[in-house]
């Protein structure tokens, strides 16, 4: 086996997941790609057809679709939130922008439990709508859903449409991502990977979202709720690893990409995170410029721009139980040793069970 099949091997072994997949390469493709495991503990072999629960992946490829709207000019990224949503306009959110949101400096507090108390869709968007800022807009970066739900109904408001049909029109069409959808059919789900043994729903969670407020949403949002495929993930990838090939124009690409955050804590792109000084998912040997996303599922899409490399990492790290933080150094060390792959003919990593 690679090192690369065989780190991954061993985070099965120590149950950090029961699957994974994995593809590093470049712009014309993969260069390594492989899986090992299973898609659940007791469940079959993965295959590399398997579906997996993005989580905040969601968010970049929601955001890829909110810069494409920006570029058409159906958007900017100082309007306001007001702007485009007449329920905020009289509230404390009413002047943050696009931007703001994109960038995790809005002050809209994240990572919220909103469904314990609002089990409809119109209670937890009142909710998210009377959510108290818990810092000044730009002066911190808080990592927020909350922010992102707010941008996707912002994005639906400018463009006329859904969610699930922007991210589709201007994301996955232009790519070819047949299988990175927000709900999965009963073909999809037959190849999803299970996550949680949710308390909540009082069950393992296989081919449905895995995040509680996406559930009680239930249309799609800009936070969680995409699914994917290792394949579909290597086409991203390698558009990402292009300059934003097939997606964006070089000069909107450059700017989603860049740091907006410079002189915060965290360093933060246009719904990208950026590498951050100290504990980055990416290691410590992808360039300070790279960028990428983590979700909370155990999947993660990160691209160098100085190598023009790109890493994909998917993980049911919550799968029975979202405790435990042994993907943080799997993490780690998957980026660090996916610096390092040569630029040979695209091989197979391995497989083991």
């Amino acid at each position: 086996m690679s090192a690369l099949a065989e780190l991954l091997a061993e985070g099965r072994e120590r149950r950090v997941y029961s699957g994974a997949a994995w593809s590093v390469g470049n712009a014309s493709g993969p260069l390594e790609r492989g899986w090992t495991g299973t898609r659940s503990w007791d469940g079959p072999p993965l295959d590399g057809t398997d579906v997996w629960d993005l989580a905040s992946v969601t968010k970049p490829l929601a955001g890829l679709a909110v810069m494409a709207l920006v570029e058409r000019g159906a958007l900017g990224l100082d309007d306001t939130v007001g702007a485009h949503l007449p329920d905020y306009r009289d509230g404390d959110k009413a002047e943050l922008t696009v931007r703001q949101l994109l960038a995790h400096t809005s002050g809209i507090p994240g990572q919220v439990p909103l469904y314990h108390d609002h089990p409809t869709r119109a209670a937890l968007l009142e909710a998210v709508r009377l959510l108290p800022p818990t810092a000044r807009p730009g002066s911190r970066v808080q990592y927020s859903s909350q922010g992102f739900i707010v941008l996707g109904l912002i994005a639906e408001a400018a463009a006329g449409e859904p969610l699930d049909t922007l991210v589709q029109r201007l994301v996955c069409a232009p790519l070819g991502l047949p299988d990175t959808v927000f709900a999965p059919d009963a073909a999809r789900r037959a190849r999803a990977v299970a996550t949680e043994d949710c308390p909540w729903r009082g069950r393992v969670v296989v081919g449905e979202v895995h995040d509680e407020n996406a559930v009680v949403l239930g249309a799609p949002a800009a936070h969680a709720g995409l699914f994917s495929t290792l394949g579909d993930l290597e086409r991203l990838g390698a558009a990402l690893a292009a300059g934003g090939r097939g997606l964006l124009r070089p000069d909107t690409f450059a700017l989603m990409t860049a740091a907006h955050t410079d002189g915060l804590a965290l360093r933060r792109a246009l719904a990208w995170q950026g590498r951050d000084p100290v504990g980055s998912p990416a290691g410590e040997l992808f360039g300070p410029d790279s960028f990428g996303h983590t979700g909370f599922t155990g999947t993660s899409v990160w691209v160098d721009p100085a190598t023009g490399r790109y890493a994909v990492l998917l993980t049911n790290r919550v799968h029975p139980t979202r405790a435990g933080d042994g993907i943080t150094a799997v993490r780690r060390a998957f980026h660090d040793l996916a610096a390092g792959v040569g630029v040979g003919r695209p091989r197979q990593g391995g497989t083991a069970r």
